[in-house]
């Protein structure tokens, strides 16, 4: 269980600032910024929801790998959230994913703001092809993600911990690499995500990719 007092954390001022497509200029942001970057329907919206406090203030789309922008929301005036396009649906034309995978280098290349960024995963499942790949590319770019694994609610609590091996051993992951267990319906994990945030948030401009 979450520590009572954690979960009562408010969060006054949320804000989409800033919405960038494909062709768009990425923003000049003076506050830290958190990105989060997951697969279609893993459960992205919902977790930036319950870090904020908002029942859908990032909203979910009808139709998944629909979402084309990054998406920028000023979180109490402290730092951003940074909401990135989902990956992996099958539907979507390879062109369109080839400009999502630009835009996304682009920003994981240009932004001197980004202190961390978390890659999800839903826990039920034996990481994709797609999820090992963004990884490897995330590690690529000098960065250390911290993995949430969503859904948690999902299984029986007796399997969280072999789960939680399958996405280490499926990822083939760094042995400091952190491994969050996350519910959006009982929020457990909530508060550990905001620690995460909470360590970097007030670190000085420059020192992106830093492992925690």
């Amino acid at each position: 269980m979450e520590n009572e007092k954690e979960m009562r954390r408010t969060i006054g001022y949320v804000n989409l600032e800033t919405v960038c497509g494909v062709k768009s200029e990425l923003p000049e942001n003076g506050l830290p910024e958190f990105a989060f970057a997951g697969k279609s329907n893993v459960g992205k919206s919902s977790l930036i929801n319950s870090l904020m406090n908002r029942k859908s203030y990032a909203r979910t789309s009808a139709q998944p790998g629909k979402t084309q922008t990054i998406n920028f929301y000023n979180i109490d005036r402290r730092l951003y959230f940074v909401d990135l396009p989902g990956y992996g649906y099958a539907r979507v034309s390879q062109e369109l994913k080839a400009k999502w995978g630009r835009m996304i280098e682009n920003y994981l290349k240009r932004s001197y703001q980004l202190r961390l960024i978390f890659l999800l995963v839903d826990i039920r499942h034996e990481p994709s092809a797609n999820d090992r790949d963004m990884y490897e590319w995330i590690v690529y770019h000098g960065f250390t993600p911290v993995i949430i694994a969503t859904k948690l609610d999902k299984i029986n609590r007796s399997q969280r911990d072999r789960q939680v091996k399958v996405i280490r051993t499926g990822l083939k992951l760094r042995p400091e690499t952190r491994v969050i267990p996350f519910s959006a319906e009982t929020k457990q994990g909530r508060e550990e995500i905001w620690r995460c945030i909470d360590e970097l948030a007030e670190e000085k401009a420059g020192q992106a990719g830093q492992e925690i």
